[in-house]
């Protein structure tokens, strides 16, 4: 395991509009020093886990080809019970990710995946966790989680709360199982980076 230690102490503007919010959301998620605790006008952890699928999107080679010619939207999914209400349309709105526009959608059953690029499984899905990552395997889908051990027990990217801050972990295993490519500039920004973790419950 390789842990990276790029730790900041930078707050969120506390007065911003939402849209300029997000901005500085972006730049500090760049930074790594984003921030939970403080004056209401902060995001909320979901809306700070909102940003980064967003950004995971950019920081993320799929295989050529991959997905239907015809669709033109990068489709950002969350798999079970919904943890981010409004806050995950109101990130992507107006947003392209390689010229397509980032739609968010929720989908009840893993089999739902075929055209999400990257999915979030939510909490509610735990039990069913191994199940499901096996029914994504080699689909080229980046999964993304908070479920504890989750990059332990064979997903892509796990949030972890560090004191007040929402980081990641990843998990490089299935990132290649699945044919994709995170940018070194994403790696550094990991919590820790695992090579050789394999799957299990």
């Amino acid at each position: 395991m390789i842990r990276n230690d790029n730790h900041a102490s930078d707050d969120l503007p506390c007065r911003l509009p939402w849209r300029l919010a997000w901005r500085a959301i972006t730049f500090l998620l760049l930074a790594g020093t984003l921030s939970l605790h403080g004056q209401q006008a902060k995001p909320t952890e979901y809306q700070v886990k909102a940003a980064y699928l967003y950004n995971f999107g950019k920081f993320v080679q799929w295989p050529a080809g991959f997905g239907p010619a015809q669709n033109d939207s990068f489709i950002i999914c969350v798999l079970g019970e919904d943890p981010f209400g409004p806050a995950l349309n109101a990130t992507f709105r107006d947003e392209t990710i390689a010229g397509k526009s980032v739609v968010a959608r929720r989908i009840p059953k893993p089999e739902d995946a075929v055209d999400c690029r990257i999915l979030f499984i939510s909490s509610s899905e735990d039990k069913q966790l191994k199940q499901i990552l096996a029914l994504l395997d080699r689909n080229s889908i980046l999964t993304v989680s908070d479920l504890p051990q989750f990059s332990q027990r064979g997903g892509m990217v796990q949030f972890v709360l560090e004191g007040s801050k929402v980081r990641f972990e990843v998990n490089l295993t299935p990132v290649k199982h699945a044919g994709l490519t995170l940018s070194s500039e994403l790696l550094k920004l990991a919590l820790s980076v695992n090579r050789n973790v394999q799957s299990g419950d």
